[in-house]
């Protein structure tokens, strides 16, 4: 049997289970109005595709193009995005505990357009083209835009980004400079949310938003996959993660089902997810502390922090977002403005790194769990620094 490119086979509500047709343009399902997430014939992929075949293919996230939505390799869009590296930086840790600490770095700054949210805007752009959108529209804080309009300009669809007129000014001028029209509101990343919509309606074209398409989540799962493949096929004992939308935690989480469900990985434990929001706005560490599936939207008056990409007061995927925090045994934390951007400046002469604010959150997130002893030096934990920190010179007196 020829083996396939993708081994996609259906959409699932992530509520109610229910199952839909994978090739045609999805939103949220029809049934609850929830994220649809993608499903594979895993049983198929493991009987075609060997493990360690992985490793002789090109250092992209497309390596993993089985497990990606993409049915023909002609319509992937790529960049060379993926396989970023996985640094050792134990000098991030607390000074005293740096002998000891098992400390590691996904740095995904260095994808093209400068974050994480490449992955997810390679895999949905191409899934988008290859279903025949006509145009796209995104809101977003900023990351997400930039790397929508790069996409969509590789793709050749015009493009729409919506986002929030105190967004980062070098995210808005990247989406116009890759072709993009940007669209200013006056609000919050939820009122680009419905911005977008409307536009999508109005002119016929597809609506990208956070896990309101199956796709985005598919890239992003991308980052559970290559760090299992640098540490060997195994999981480290924790991972933290900076949450805002939530895609990549969603993401993360799934690959790592994926990963069990194939034997690419051992039965055993998998790590303590933990989430880090600003405490300027904080629904999910809210609704983890209070017990709650779902999380309440944060008061639009009172959302406010300098980490843009964290200022999305509800998250669309709070049920499948709180659902690996505690099914991992993780746990969810609020950082400061100013620890973030000490954070920044601490990352940048200990290791060399630059980062964005939103990173620097995990590594804040970090040096708390430590001092209240939910994390021990000796635990292998995994940082995603999400974004660089480029974009952001200047804007923080660093």
């Amino acid at each position: 049997m020829v083996a396939r490119y993708s081994y996609l086979s259906h959409l699932r509500c992530s509520a109610c289970q229910r199952r839909y047709e994978a090739d045609r343009l999805q939103t949220t399902s029809p049934c609850c109005s929830r994220p649809l997430l993608a499903q594979y014939d895993l049983s198929a992929v493991e009987r075609d595709v060997a493990r360690d075949e992985i490793a002789r293919r090109e250092a992209s996230m497309w390596r993993y193009h089985e497990l990606l939505p993409v049915r023909e390799k002609a319509h992937v869009q790529t960049l060379g995005e993926g396989m970023t590296p996985l640094v050792a930086a134990s000098r991030l840790a607390p000074p005293g505990l740096e002998k000891d600490a098992r400390l590691l770095v996904k740095d995904e700054g260095q994808n093209p357009t400068g974050s994480f949210k490449a992955r997810g805007m390679a895999a949905a752009v191409s899934r988008a083209l290859e279903l025949g959108a006509g145009g796209l529209v995104t809101p977003t804080a900023g990351n997400a835009g930039a790397a929508m309009a790069a996409y969509a300009a590789r793709a050749g669809l015009a493009a729409i980004v919506v986002t929030p007129e105190d967004a980062p000014q070098t995210c808005i001028q990247q989406a116009r400079i890759y072709g993009a029209d940007v669209v200013l509101i006056d609000g919050l990343i939820s009122d680009a949310g419905h911005t977008a919509a409307s536009l999508a309606r109005e002119r016929g074209w597809f609506n990208m938003a956070t896990l309101r398409e199956p796709y985005r989540a598919e890239g992003k799962k991308t980052m559970g996959f290559e760090l299992a493949e640098q540490l060997g096929w195994r999981l480290p004992d924790a991972i933290i993660y900076p949450c805002g939308g939530g895609t990549g935690i969603v993401g993360i989480w799934k690959a790592f089902a994926e990963l069990r469900e194939l034997g690419w990985i051992e039965h055993k434990r998998l790590p303590r997810m933990i989430i880090v929001q600003a405490e300027g706005c904080a629904p999910l560490v809210r609704a983890f502390e209070q017990g709650n599936e779902v999380a309440e939207v944060w008061p639009s008056k009172r959302a406010s922090t300098r980490a843009a990409g964290l200022r999305v007061p509800s998250a669309i995927g709070d049920r499948l977002i709180l659902q690996a925090v505690r099914e991992s045994g993780g746990t969810a934390i609020c950082v400061s403005d100013e620890a973030m951007i000490h954070m920044v400046r601490f990352a940048a002469y200990r290791e060399g790194m630059l980062i964005a604010v939103e990173a620097a959150a995990t590594l804040a997130a970090y040096h708390r769990l430590l001092a209240t002893h939910f994390l021990a030096p000796t635990d292998e934990t995994v940082l995603f620094f999400t974004g660089s920190g480029l974009p952001d010179i200047g804007k923080y007196s660093l």
